[in-house]
């Protein structure tokens, strides 16, 4: 069984684009996510997930979720290699999302407080159909 749940901060604007062979969207930021205990000198612990967000969901994440906030996400883990332009293998583990949550809204944001609507948008389920693989 691969799932996980998260919920953390932004620690930046997502990054939108398109698959361009399919038109699919695909948005991916990452989220630091605080450790329930703390280290040896007192200090909270953080760890920091790459995500990774398709189709109507990351167009959603692209215009109301910002850098900070507090983002709930459900899904799985996901590991991958790629090859640099000089040849080197790159390894990558992200969390490709199947639900996302956003937690926390701007109170004095008016184009927040207009879009937002928690029976509507609140939160955003993943769409199998729209993943290329």
């Amino acid at each position: 069984m691969n799932n996980v749940t998260l919920i953390g901060r932004s620690t930046k604007e997502p990054e939108l684009r398109y698959i361009p062979s399919t038109g699919n969207a695909v948005a991916t930021f990452s989220i630091a996510v605080d450790r329930d205990f703390t280290g040896k000198d007192g200090k909270k612990l953080t760890d920091f997930f790459n995500i990774v967000v398709w189709g109507k969901s990351a167009e959603y994440c692209s215009k109301h979720l910002g850098k900070g906030k507090l983002v709930a996400i459900k899904g799985n883990i996901q590991n991958r290699t790629y090859e640099t332009k000089e040849g080197e293998k790159r390894y990558i583990t992200e969390i490709v999302s199947e639900r996302l949550q956003i937690l926390e809204w701007e109170k004095n944001n008016t184009e927040d407080a207009q879009s937002f609507k928690p029976d509507e948008y609140s939160q955003v389920d993943f769409d199998e159909s729209e993943v290329p693989f």
